[in-house]
């Protein structure tokens, strides 16, 4: 039986409104610096959405985790998960299969992050070695295998805030310093044939980010010649705030499977986001990836400004009334 969309002219503006949301200029010298990625990549969360929800057997595995080596203490930053587990815990009360993906880094922020979102610890949870050279090593061959061989095999890889290999093979962070040691190659993943990818990020050295020019990237950043991750992707959505891109998506999805709407954003309320955030910061433990402080901030800015966004977007989608 095939899927019917919600192509209204009404839903398609709502989704063009949730995306311009999650573009917002933040003016921290990282939203107000990708404008450029940003209208590049113009109608990318619609398409990303609807190639979820039109899926007749959607199997989605969602990677993240973004490691900030000089954080204090080193941990994985709060932009990533926070949207990863908003979006794997949407769709598992849909029951679309959802599988968790990251490096031994950053495996606690994302599990913290997932169980303080409602999701069950029998979800499986994918780590790759930081030291993993190939898809033919044994631990990257051993995921690829369960992700083939499941009942129903995985149709879909997101990427939120994970940086990827730049043209030179290193991967860097947003001010030019070489991460790769810290970083396990989830590319190997993310490229995988005949599976769909999608991409969320905010600064062009994420995953995905290779679908867009690196002229554009280095035109838009200031580091991005340098940095510009070389790994494309089906589908990029760039944002603002990656957490913001991923709740976008989810959202988004609703919208256009009204018969799912309720149960796939029941679970995004303000209370959820903030607990989410305070468990991670304190048990993952996470810190913000610009300030590299162990605080309730994400892009340095506090929970409560992520709180009105969230607003915003549960608003432009018709989840909640204008206030």
């Amino acid at each position: 039986m095939s899927i019917v969309l919600e192509n209204s002219p009404e839903v398609l503006t709502r989704i063009e409104q949730i995306e311009s949301i999650c573009e917002r200029d933040i003016g921290n010298n990282v939203g107000n610096k990708i404008k450029p990625l940003m209208d590049a990549a113009k109608g990318g969360l619609l398409e990303a959405a609807r190639s979820i929800a039109e899926h007749p057997s959607p199997h989605v595995a969602i990677m993240t985790g973004f490691f900030v080596p000089r954080g204090n203490p080193p941990a994985a930053e709060t932009d990533g998960p926070i949207g990863c587990a908003h979006l794997a815990a949407g769709l598992l009360r849909v029951g679309i299969p959802v599988r968790l993906v990251t490096d031994p880094l950053c495996l606690n922020a994302v599990k913290v992050a997932a169980q303080a979102a409602g999701i069950s610890a029998q979800v499986p949870v994918d780590v790759v070695p930081v030291n993993a050279a190939s898809v033919e090593d044994p631990s990257v061959a051993s995921i690829v295998n369960a992700w083939q061989s499941a009942e129903l095999p995985v149709s879909h890889v997101i990427a939120i805030e994970r940086a990827g290999p730049g043209y030179d093979g290193i991967v860097w962070n947003m001010i030019g310093k070489d991460i790769t040691a810290d970083t396990a190659p989830l590319h190997l993943l993310f490229t995988l044939s005949e599976i769909i990818s999608i991409g969320i990020g905010d600064a062009g050295n994420e995953l995905g980010m290779g679908t867009l020019p690196r002229e554009l990237i280095a035109k838009g950043v200031s580091t991005g010649e340098k940095i510009a991750c070389s790994i494309p992707c089906n589908h990029l959505i760039v944002c603002a705030v990656s957490n913001w891109g991923a709740i976008g998506l989810l959202t988004a999805i609703a919208l256009l499977r009204p018969d799912l709407k309720s149960k796939l954003t029941e679970g995004l309320t303000l209370e959820t986001d903030k607990h989410i955030l305070t468990k991670i910061v304190y048990e993952g433990p996470a810190v913000d990836g610009d300030t590299a402080v162990q605080a309730l901030t994400i892009e340095t800015f506090p929970w409560e400004f992520h709180g009105k966004v969230l607003t915003e977007i549960l608003e432009a989608a018709g989840l909640r009334e204008s206030v």
